[in-house]
Order: C-alpha cells, then sequence, then structure tokens
C-alpha cells in the first residue's frame, strides 16, 4: 500500500468449510480493477470454473467496495455482490447486485476492500468483523428470523454503530427472488440465496480506522465542493419540475420537485423545501422527494424525511409515516425506500379502489416494503409483479394450480385491491410454499420453463418489460433509442445501467442536450428526443459504450450511478455542462494513483471486457451474437402500426439494429459476426491470459 490512499489495502477471504480467514494484498493482485465488480470479477475468473452452480461450495460471493468507498466523494456508498446468477435463465452466468447504505464505508474503516466468500458452513453462521477480528459466529438462534430481528439481534452484539447486510427467509429457503440488505432498506437483489446456499445468515462490520487521502487536503475539499455544485436532484435531474426563480428552465417529469410551499408533512418540524438553488449546497437533501414523484403529491403530507447512504446528498430513500397501517395491518407506521421498493406492494393489483395513487395503494406500499424488506423477496425491477398479474388475469395461476391450493388464496380480496391480500403472497413466496410460492420466487425465465410458457411469447408484450434471460429492461429501447437497446444487451440480468438515462432525462431542452452530446460523444446525432428516433449513428454507439463503462467505473469506485454521471449541471453560468472528469479527479486525489479520464475508461474497458468473457466462458460459446445479445419482439411493434422512426413511437427497425450492433462492436473492438471479443482486444487491455484460456476452448473469434 506504500504511496496509495483510497484503497484499505486487504481483500478478506473467509472458507465457510473450513473455518479458515485469511487476507491478501488488495493493490498486489486487484489494483487495475478497482474495486467493486472489477474485484468480484477478476475472482470469478480465477477461482471459479465454468460449469459451477450458484449453490455449490465453490462459487464465490464477494462483496467489493471500492477506492472512494468512505471517502467522503459525493455517493460514495455503493457495494457490489458479484457470483453466479440464480435467475440467469437457462444457464447461471456472472452478476452483480449493488446496494446502498453503509456497509461499503464501513467495510473500508475496517480495513478491507473486499469480502470474498467459498464454501459452505456446516450449520447456520454469521460473520462478525470488528477492525482486525474476523470471527465465525453460530447462527442458529436467528436463522428463520426476517432480516430486521436479525439485524437488531446482531446490533446488540457489536454495538449500534455496526453495519449489518443479512438475507431474510427467502434467501434461507433458496428462493432465488431474494435479496441482501443492510441499513433497514438498501438492498442488493438477486444474491440472497447464494448466501444462503452456504449457510450465511448475515456479516456484520464495524470498522474504527479511516481511509488516508494521497493528495492535499485543501484540493480534496476544494474538489468535493466543485462536484457539490454539479449534483442535480435524483437521477442527475438538473432542473426543477416547477418554475423557479433561479431557474431558465424546468421540466415537469424532473424527479427535483421541491418548491416553496412543497413540506416535508410528517417532519417532527415542519420542513418547507424551498426553492433549492443550485448554489445552495447545503440544502441539497431538500431537492427531491422519490415518493412524491412515484406515489403523487400527497406523499408530502406523509413525508418524514429523506434519507440515504453515506455521503451522498441527495438522500433517494424516502422516510414515510402512515399512521393507519399500525392498527389496519399490525406493521409499523414508519418505513422507507426508494424507486420499486417505495411500490413493491401496490404493483401487485391490477386495480385498486381509489386508483393508483390514493390511500388504499399508499397502505399497500407500505405493506410490501415491510414485507418484503424483513422476508428478503426481490422484485427483480419488478418483473415479479408484472408476472404476476398477467399469470392471473390469463388464467394461469388457476390452470397450474390445484384447487386446494387455489383456493387458499383470498382471490376476491386481490381482485378488489385490498392490500391484506400481501400477507397471503409474499410469505409463501419466501417459504417456497405451495406451487405459486415456489414458481414465482424461481424469476420469470425459470418459472416459464417449469409451467411450459414460452419465454418468446411474454417477449412480445410491451406492458410486461420482459427482456431477456430471466429479466426485464432496464431503461432500454423504450426510453434511449438504440443506446438504450444496445446496453441492455450486454448484462446477465437487467441491465442497472443509468448512464445515459441520466442524461437523457436532465431536464434540459433538446438542442441543449444535442449541444452537451456533440461535446461528449462527437455529434449532436448522439440523442434523439424522447419517442422520436432517428436512424443509427455512429455518435450512439459512442454514447452505448460511454455509458457502460461509465456504470462500470462507478460499480468498481464505489460511486452510485443512480445519481451520475455528472455531465450536465444546473449551473447556467457553466452553460449548463457537468464534468466528464469527476470520476478521474476523484480517483487521483484519493490515491495517488496518477489517471486521466482517458486513462480510467480503459480500466473501465478493462472491467467490462472481463465480464464480458466470464460471459462466453459461461456459456461455452462465442457465438454471442445470436445466442447472448437477444432482443425481445416488443422492440419491433407498435400497437397502433406506426413505422419505425415516427414520432409518437418507440418502435424501432430491425435492419437498423443491425447496424446499431455492428457500430457498437466495431467501437468495443469486438468481432461482428459473432459479437466476441478478439485476441488483439484482450491483449490492448492486458488481459492475455483471459484470451490464451478462451482460445484453447475455441472462445475467440479467428
Amino acid at each position: 500500500m506504500s504511496g496509495y490512499g483510497g484503497w484499505a489495502g486487504k481483500v478478506l477471504r473467509v472458507d465457510l468449510s473450513t473455518g479458515r480467514i485469511w487476507t491478501e494484498d488488495t493493490i498486489d493482485r486487484y489494483k487495475e480493477f478497482l474495486g467493486g465488480t472489477g474485484i468480484g470479477y477478476k475472482v470469478m475468473w480465477d477461482e471459479v470454473p465454468a460449469g459451477t452452480k450458484p449453490y455449490d461450495p465453490e462459487n464465490r460471493i464477494i462483496f467489493g467496495v471500492g477506492p472512494l468507498a468512505g471517502t467522503g466523494a459525493p455517493c460514495n456508498g455503493r457495494t457490489a455482490i458479484t457470483t453466479l446468477w440464480p435467475t440467469c435463465w437457462p444457464i447461471p452466468l456472472v452478476a452483480s447486485g449493488h446496494m446502498g447504505g453503509q456497509f461499503a464505508a464501513k467495510l473500508k474503516y475496517a480495513g478491507y476492500d473486499a469480502i470474498v466468500i467459498q464454501g459452505k458452513a456446516a450449520r447456520p453462521v454469521w460473520l462478525m468483523i470488528v477492525d482486525q477480528k474476523v470471527e465465525i459466529h453460530d447462527a442458529r438462534r436467528i436463522w428463520g428470523q426476517g432480516i430486521r430481528g436479525a439485524t437488531a439481534a446482531i446490533a446488540e452484539i457489536m454495538g449500534q454503530d455496526a453495519v449489518v447486510a443479512a438475507i431474510g427467509q427467502a434467501g434461507e429457503n433458496l428462493v432465488p427472488m431474494s435479496v441482501v440488505m443492510n441499513a433497514v432498506s438498501h438492498s442488493a437483489g438477486g444474491v440472497g440465496s447464494v448466501m444462503g446456499s452456504k449457510n450465511l445468515k448475515a456479516i456484520g462490520v464495524r470498522g474504527t480506522g479511516s481511509i488516508r487521502i494521497a493528495g492535499k487536503k485543501g484540493d480534496w475539499e476544494k474538489l468535493i465542493k466543485y462536484h457539490l455544485s454539479l449534483l442535480g436532484g435524483n437521477n442527475q435531474h438538473v432542473v426543477p419540475n416547477s418554475p423557479q426563480p433561479w431557474a431558465e428552465f424546468y421540466d415537469p417529469k424532473s424527479r427535483w420537485n421541491a418548491s416553496r410551499g412543497k413540506r416535508w408533512g410528517a417532519a417532527a418540524h415542519l420542513v418547507d423545501t424551498g426553492t433549492c438553488a443550485p448554489r445552495e449546497t447545503n440544502r441539497i437533501a431538500y431537492r427531491s422527494n422519490t415518493a412524491a414523484f412515484f406515489l403523487g403529491d400527497n406523499l408530502w403530507k406523509h413525508t418524514v424525511r429523506g434519507n440515504g447512504c453515506t455521503s451522498c446528498p441527495i438522500r433517494c430513500h424516502t422516510m414515510l409515516k402512515v399512521p393507519a397501517v399500525a392498527a389496519k395491518y399490525g406493521i409499523p407506521a414508519v418505513g422507507q425506500n426508494t424507486c420499486v421498493g417505495l411500490f413493491f406492494g401496490s404493483a401487485f393489483f391490477k386495480k385498486l379502489p381509489d386508483g393508483p395513487r390514493g390511500e388504499t395503494s399508499l397502505e399497500a406500499c407500505m405493506v410490501g416494503m415491510h414485507l418484503a424488506d424483513d422476508l428478503g423477496v426481490w422484485c427483480n425491477y419488478g418483473q415479479l409483479q408484472r408476472d404476476f398479474i398477467k399469470l392471473y388475469y390469463d388464467g394461469v395461476i388457476k390452470k397450474k394450480l390445484g384447487s386446494r391450493e387455489f383456493n387458499s388464496y383470498s382471490w376476491n380480496r386481490y381482485e378488489q385491491g385490498d392490500p391484506a391480500f400481501l400477507f397471503e403472497l409474499l410469505p409463501r413466496i419466501a417459504g417456497k410454499e405451495g406451487e405459486l410460492g415456489t414458481a414465482l420466487g424461481l424469476g420469470t425465465g425459470h418459472m416459464l420453463e417449469r409451467w411450459g410458457l414460452s419465454e418468446e411469447e411474454w417477449g412480445k408484450d410491451k406492458d410486461l418489460s420482459y427482456w431477456k434471460m430471466g429479466h426485464p429492461k432496464h431503461h432500454a429501447s423504450e426510453e434511449a433509442g438504440q443506446c438504450g437497446l444496445l446496453i441492455n444487451l450486454m448484462y446477465n440480468r437487467d441491465a442497472q445501467c443509468h448512464s445515459h438515462t441520466n442524461f437523457l432525462r436532465n431536464g434540459l431542452p433538446l438542442p441543449l442536450q444535442k449541444k452537451l452530446a456533440a461535446e461528449l460523444w462527437g455529434a449532436p446525432e448522439a440523442v434523439d428526443g424522447m419517442g422520436d428516433y432517428k436512424p443509427m449513428h455512429p455518435a450512439k454507439a459512442r454514447m452505448a459504450k460511454w455509458s457502460l463503462l461509465r456504470k462500470e467505473l462507478h460499480d468498481s469506485l464505489s460511486l452510485c450511478n443512480w445519481m451520475g454521471p455528472w455531465v450536465a449541471s444546473p449551473l447556467r453560468e457553466r452553460g449548463y455542462r457537468g464534468d466528464d472528469s469527476i470520476e478521474s479527479m476523484l480517483y487521483k486525489l484519493a490515491t495517488g494513483d496518477d489517471k486521466d479520464r482517458e486513462e480510467m475508461d480503459k480500466v473501465g474497458e478493462r472491467i467490462f471486457l472481463l465480464h464480458r468473457a466470464l460471459t462466453i466462458r459461461g456459456m461455452g460459446t462465442k457465438e454471442m451474437r445470436d445466442r447472448h445479445d437477444r432482443i425481445p419482439a416488443w422492440v419491433f411493434a407498435d400497437k397502433a402500426g406506426k413505422p419505425p422512426f415516427t414520432k409518437g413511437t418507440t418502435r424501432l427497425d430491425r435492419d437498423d439494429v443491425r447496424v446499431a450492433l455492428d457500430m457498437l462492436y466495431d467501437e468495443l473492438g469486438w468481432d461482428r459476426a459473432t459479437g466476441a471479443p478478439t485476441r488483439e482486444t484482450y491483449r490492448k487491455f492486458g488481459l492475455d491470459g483471459v484470451a490464451a484460456a478462451l482460445a484453447k476452448r475455441n472462445l475467440v473469434p479467428p
């Protein structure tokens, strides 16, 4: 570690089969992969052979954080959890879940950049980390408890300043649709059952150390203030959603929804959010109310405050107080979550008695978040709920369940939109109870296979948002045309990439967006108006590549890709320009490793390239274009029959998409015919050994 800041310096290794605990040096083995997903992919490549299954003891689960975690850099609270993905269909492939909260910082303060866990304990255990003291403890007393009960029990032992990442009953029961969660509501979806397969209930961390910043204190403080000045609202919206005295522009769709008269109505002392002018960086947390954005202005009166992750001023987890649910459903009146987690419960219902933004909907949200976040059930970006609605109203559930099981559910209550129905459904998913609970817990791809349903048919229904390999789209072609489509082809789960959409949704007028796009990606044609897509252009491929590399950099540095990148800003005096070098500037000052933006992009590309190599090895084929990078039929359809490139439709053209793929493969140095990286590309990024191993199996293009 001599000469470097940022990194803690050690990777913690735990073999649950033998009880062995040891460390290895971060810099020696992982520096060129930064941290986070970079460490995860490197471990998976080196140690987990093709053919390993998610629940095999030989599989690893890697909790990776980056050199910016715990440093004070804005939005640095992300932990990447990398493993073989249980819901990936038809075969498990490498993927990562990402949780916010406090875990990343606490792990760094304890002295570790990652935890690599292998093997399987003979009985339920939990891992206690207190600085250099690491112990495996018996967890039989807390096995069977929900996440909140287990967290409280461990905190009683370790102290209230410890952070606990735990699984619920879903993970224990090896339900693929399960999460790991810390800090009440910060979850990594899809990986809970891998922890469960290792008999690992939780990891508790208490760190009393600190992270050294290599640069000068004054320079670091100046850079942090500069970064804060570029932050917008939630999801990097840089204009407000209503007219403000300081704002030249506004956009009703912006998540920057603060204004005079918008109050945190359930706070101990009433808080008026005010106008939050961009230079008021100590009021950034007032800018966004995620609950009000998703669930309606009625939520302002239920808002206690915003909550969030280490060093994040945006506070996207809205804390809500709804007294009625305590008496009605026996759950706490206070809850918190963000994005899909907020409406986890209400999304199961096709109809609600007072509409999608009424009080019943709010009650369903509270019931859903309390149940799911305690049981540890994952929604797969809302795919679970969309599948359930279709399966029920198409009559599939009634057909597939025996009459006894079907009649054990209160379907009248469900059709009436009664939130109490969730108490019947969610515990059965977590417990693998009955055919319905078991099937829904498998994830979409495996559920379709179990019930003899066609994945191809699922991919024809745009409202289902299904994409491929058991997972939904994530800001794909419906939002970002060819750029969004290309991004969604690359991963083995929903893409979880927000680089592109955070730019396109920033709220700036399209001409100004195009001006910024020309500076970033070489031509204004990189971006189109929403629902007004033009034919493919090389700049769109450059934007797609940039978006992917920014995601991998963020996931490896421990920056939140939901809040960045920061290439647009709310500052009129800057011409609304952000800074495409923020990541490299933070990295350089924190670590002392002198890499500029272009060099950091190369690191991001090395990490992304290793992900592609892992996918190729896992699938046992280099024919990625045909077998992996598949596109659902709804992308090429329009209900009104509008042709592609017509204003008002998101339909794309098949020939144009083929051109788009060619262009992206060219940008990445991948073979057009197969979609596999060439030997020269592997060599360019220092992965000669990876290329040699793949070549022995005929997995590199000639």
